[in-house]
């Protein structure tokens, strides 16, 4: 292995707590085990997962980095005895396990992937934790197909972005919803066919009007229990409800389960941390095939709403916590 420094600047969080805990810190640099690289990290993405294990609501699966941050773009420096694809001046945006926030970050080579043409560091920093969540959900546990309809919640969010900006890609018909005139409009520029202000309308009505009645085939949802029943109400026959987090909480009461036997529903979701390296080398491989090069052409990508230097990791979680965002938010380095 070239030579590298022993330490390194991480934001380390403590006990946790609010955003106020996040604090510039000195470790060791990590060493990458045979299967994985080393990242000089140019820029690193924020995301919700970070938020809530920052509150001690989400801890990083075994053998994983303490640090907060599980998207990285930036040089590798150096590779585990396994690697064969990459080398040390390759850059790449990788989905970690953890350790993003931080100048070094290691990470399984199946789950890196090269820079689409005409990316920088911070675009690329915003693609992996999205992508490979909305691949995973939306076109494999949701199989949205061309021709098709989803409704994707919180359609400003990242996840929420990506997943309008891909449905339209492969020709579904995608509607959303967001919190205000501002988010639904940007939803419409995102590919939705509609958007909806949950504040003041309806969404079942709204998808219902939407589509003649007919309902959606898909639901993307991140809100959970709140929108359970009203997810099945919008849901057409053979639809599918994908849940893949719980912002309102994670347990229903007294909910009506028989439209998914009427309309033959399936109901699912995922996380996408305790996944395998080799399933979530899968998805890459998926998406290098599929989607990357819709990404270098230009046709979608990520819309990154504010960047932050490392040291100020809290101001990123303020913000990220206000919803005030549309888009990505991104730390950099140097």
């Amino acid at each position: 292995m070239p030579q590298l420094p022993e330490t390194m600047t991480y934001v380390a969080h403590g006990q946790g707590g609010g955003p106020e805990v996040l604090v510039p810190a000195n470790g060791p640099v990590p060493r990458p085990a045979a299967d994985e690289v080393l990242i000089r990290v140019m820029a690193a993405g924020v995301n919700r997962p970070d938020v809530q294990q920052r509150k001690g609501l989400y801890p990083p699966p075994k053998g994983a980095s303490a640090v907060i941050g599980l998207e990285v773009a930036g040089e590798v420096v150096a590779t585990g005895a396994e690697v064969t694809r990459y080398r040390a001046g390759d850059r790449v945006c990788a989905l970690t396990n953890g350790g993003a926030y931080a100048e070094f970050a290691a990470a399984p080579a199946a789950q890196c992937l090269p820079w689409p043409e005409g990316y920088d560091a911070v675009r690329a920093a915003a693609l992996p934790e999205t992508y490979f969540t909305v691949w995973a959900n939306l076109f494999g546990h949701g199989r949205l197909a061309r021709g098709e309809t989803v409704l994707v919640h919180g359609g400003t969010s990242g996840i929420g972005s990506t997943a309008l900006q891909l449905a339209r890609e492969f020709g579904a018909q995608a509607y959303a919803t967001a919190g205000s005139p501002e988010k639904v409009k940007a939803c419409l520029d995102f590919g939705a066919e509609e958007a909806f202000d949950y504040k003041t309308q309806d969404f079942a009505e709204e998808m219902k009007r939407a589509t003649g009645g007919k309902g959606a085939d898909v639901v993307l949802d991140m809100v959970g229990a709140a929108y359970f029943q009203r997810n099945l109400r919008v849901l057409g026959m053979d639809g599918r409800l994908v849940i893949i987090a719980t912002m309102s909480g994670n347990e229903v009461e007294k909910a009506d389960i028989r439209p998914i036997m009427l309309k033959r529903l399936v109901v699912t979701g995922s996380t996408m941390r305790p996944r395998s390296t080799a399933e979530k080398g899968e998805i890459a491989q998926a998406l290098e095939s599929r989607v990357w090069p819709v990404l270098s052409a230009g046709r979608c990508g990520p819309h990154v709403h504010a960047t932050f230097p490392l040291h100020q990791a809290a101001e990123a979680h303020r913000l990220m916590e206000s919803s005030a965002h549309i888009g990505k938010i991104v730390l950099t380095l140097g």
